[in-house]
């Protein structure tokens, strides 16, 4: 039997569940606010909301008929201003838990919508769902609706149920990564297990031409394809590798770009550090000479393609490296008017440790992870640079996740 338990609700933690102060230890209670008195109970090793007995004031009426049971999104019972004090908070406390007064600027809302998710398929008995899982469980939500994700990619799951329902094994999940591009949607599946005969290969085509994707790939390997799909970075197309990594929100993309942009003024040159395919490298090559690296083979295969059809920009040259093990050095950066760097969610700390030897005047640090960030931010500071700006920009709507951008200046001596 449940064992109901009434808390008060003190304030929001940093993964968007209210706390609550429990018998020697926080109690974390998902969907709740600050000023809250809720009755719970638990569901496995998790409290579950069963009541509200006081609502604040700041509760409003959430956008998405899955909420309260799908782990995609935290925070769409909370009010538009609370949102976006409590996610500069929690940019000001990650800078403040590394002994920074950070200048954190307010949040800045793109208004967009994600272009790319990845969703879970699981066979149920002869039907296929495709959705998001329950908060904090294995269990899967089968999406009706997703009112942050682009209309297009919400619309195609129906199609996508029956076209992946051949192509599920008995037991096992499948990924399926769904990318809204210049050419249409571009559709990754991985998981799946059964053998790509002439004849499935030849069904999938069909099924993919009457869903009018763009393309389909399988653990990578091209299926189908009717157009190559493409995105635009500055004025530079760039055709995608199948799965490779974006940013979720163009709209947030172009925010991020035009802070680097306004941050690196008039320079000649600039490195960009974990370039990715070049979101941020096109843009700034129509001011600057541009040298990008990635560890990512394909990534950086795709830039340089680009590269060779592109007109109208400075010169840009990309090269494969790993900068977690082999950060450019501070000789190496000494080349460079300026730095730019946007590393995965480890933040990028051996590199930064160069940057901070170095000579370069500007640099420019993207990061989804503000707890990195601000450690990265900690080791540029005491290295000389004067951390100007922090900019919260919330590409990750409803959710606890914040994507930054900050702007630090060599202390000329």
């Amino acid at each position: 039997m449940n064992e109901f338990r009434e808390f008060d609700i003190v304030r929001v933690g940093a993964q968007g569940d209210g706390l609550a102060e429990g018998d020697g230890a926080p109690v974390f209670v998902p969907f709740t606010l600050p000023g809250e008195r809720v009755r719970t109970h638990v569901v496995g090793t998790r409290m579950q909301l069963h009541e509200i007995l006081k609502a604040s004031p700041s509760r409003v009426t959430p956008i998405c008929s899955h909420f309260g049971v799908c782990g995609g999104c935290a925070l769409q019972h909370m009010s538009s201003d609370n949102y976006g004090d409590w996610k500069r908070d929690q940019v000001i406390a990650a800078f403040g838990a590394r002994g920074i007064d950070a200048p954190v600027r307010d949040l800045v809302r793109p208004r967009g919508l994600r272009r790319r998710a990845v969703f879970t398929a699981r066979k149920n008995t002869e039907l296929v769902e495709i959705g998001f899982h329950q908060a904090g469980t294995h269990d899967l939500v089968d999406l009706l609706e997703c009112p942050v994700l682009d209309s297009h990619i919400v619309a195609v799951l129906p199609g996508l149920r029956t076209f992946i329902a051949p192509l599920m094994p008995k037991s096992d999940d499948v990924r399926v990564g769904v990318t809204m591009t210049g050419a249409g949607l571009d559709v990754t599946l991985d998981g799946v297990r059964r053998t790509l005969s002439p004849d499935v290969r030849t069904r999938i085509a069909r099924a993919a031409a009457l869903l009018r994707l763009a393309r389909v790939s399988i653990a990578q390997e091209t299926i189908f394809e009717s157009l190559p799909p493409f995105l635009r970075f500055g004025t530079v197309d760039v055709i995608l590798p199948a799965g490779i990594f974006i940013q979720a929100m163009a709209e947030a993309e172009h925010v991020m770009t035009e802070h680097i942009m306004m941050a690196l003024g008039k320079v000649k040159s600039v490195v960009d550090l974990f370039s990715g395919i070049g979101a941020f490298s096109f843009p700034i090559a129509t001011l600057a000479k541009v040298q990008a690296f990635d560890s990512d083979a394909r990534a950086i295969d795709a830039l340089n393609a680009a590269v060779k059809k592109a007109t109208g920009i400075k010169p840009v040259t990309a090269r494969v490296r790993d900068l977690f093990r082999e950060p450019l050095s501070a000789l190496e950066l000494n080349d460079f008017d300026a730095v730019v760097f946007d590393p995965p969610r480890a933040g990028a700390e051996a590199q930064a440790r160069m940057v901070a030897k170095s000579k370069v005047k500007t640099v420019v640090a993207v990061s989804c992870n503000p707890a990195t960030l601000a450690r990265d931010a900690r080791v540029l500071i005491d290295g000389g640079y004067t951390l100007e700006a922090v900019t919260p920009i919330d590409q990750f709507q409803y959710s606890p996740h914040i994507e930054c951008v900050a702007i630090f200046k060599r202390v000329k001596s």
